[in-house]
């Protein structure tokens, strides 16, 4: 039977709620209630010391704490060593972002191709490297590339080269390091997100002759967008804001600090010369920078139609 038609002067009554809207928020609110309450004071923290001068006489109480404003930023931007040091933390982060990236994907795709045996022997090793505390790890690679006692310029007949003298062989072995203790999550979670792929679909790319690079390029990437998002954002937010790997591989930020990195820099400002608020105001430049980084690289996997 056909609806009858609303009586004159009555409202339609309004569509339903949609059920489920608020589910999701419901489960995520203990986390975000938590993460609010370990976040929010330390940053408002950072932010405000970031704008006082406050240095070792304010802190024992010598002097009284001065309002500065952005003096901080100000006197910080105007020191060309912290732009000196911006760009090296920039182009190191990038290097060793792609190199975390390519290494983990090669080797995910590599246990798909390998037996059993093979497959379980490189998952062990990579997360052996992967559970190694950054600091154990460092002091390991130095010893291993030790100009006197290391067994890696012996067996590359570099007799007593140093690798931590020259600054880009000293980037070059922090990168190494970086790389060898943070591949091993790319790779496990890309190699799941592999495995989740229906096989038809790699089936088919193969009886069309695609070749295992366009099979990747062209098959797996578009599927494992979401999975290469969260990897990539987390390697850029870990490389860009690493600090143990720099300070103990290069003694504290290289000779003559020439291969300091922005959490180095900001350490050596606050804790060695004293000058906690300019050591709060690289913090603060680092938290903006990280956001921006992440908002712009969502922003453009959403022009491209992704869903996240």
């Amino acid at each position: 039977m056909a609806e009858a038609p609303p009586q004159a002067g009555r409202r339609p009554p309004d569509p339903p709620v949609r059920q489920g809207r608020l589910t999701p928020w419901l489960y995520l609110a203990p986390a975000l209630v938590v993460l609010t309450a370990l976040l929010a004071f330390p940053v408002c923290q950072l932010g405000l010391i970031s704008l006082l001068e406050y240095t070792q006489a304010q802190v024992s109480g010598g002097e009284p704490t001065s309002f500065r404003g952005l003096g901080n930023y100000a006197e910080l931007f105007a020191d060309g060593q912290f732009r000196q040091v911006l760009l090296a933390t920039v182009l190191f982060a990038a290097a060793c972002v792609l190199g975390t990236i390519t290494t983990g994907c090669a080797l995910a795709v590599l246990l798909t191709r390998v037996r059993a045996l093979p497959r379980l022997l490189l998952t062990t090793a990579a997360l052996g490297a992967w559970a190694t505390p950054a600091i154990t790890g460092s002091t390991v690679w130095v010893f291993l590339f030790d100009a006197d006692f290391g067994p890696v310029n012996r067996v590359l007949g570099l007799g007593d080269f140093s690798w931590t003298y020259g600054r880009m062989s000293a980037f070059a072995l922090v990168f190494l390091e970086v790389v060898w203790c943070s591949f091993p999550l790319v790779m496990v979670t890309v190699y799941a997100g592999i495995r989740a792929v229906p096989g038809e679909v790699l089936e088919a790319a193969a009886l069309d002759g695609a070749s295992q690079w366009r099979t990747w390029r062209s098959v797996l990437t578009p599927m494992l967008r979401p999975i290469l998002l969260v990897v990539t954002i987390q390697s850029v937010i870990w490389d860009f804001k690493i600090f143990t790997q720099i300070y103990v591989m290069t003694g504290g930020g290289g000779i003559a600090g020439q291969n300091l990195v922005l959490n180095v820099y900001a350490y050596q400002k606050a804790f060695a010369s004293s000058q906690y608020g300019l050591g709060s105001a690289i913090g603060v430049v680092m938290l903006l920078l990280l956001l921006g980084v992440t908002l712009v690289y969502l922003r453009l996997l959403r022009r491209r139609g992704e869903e996240l």
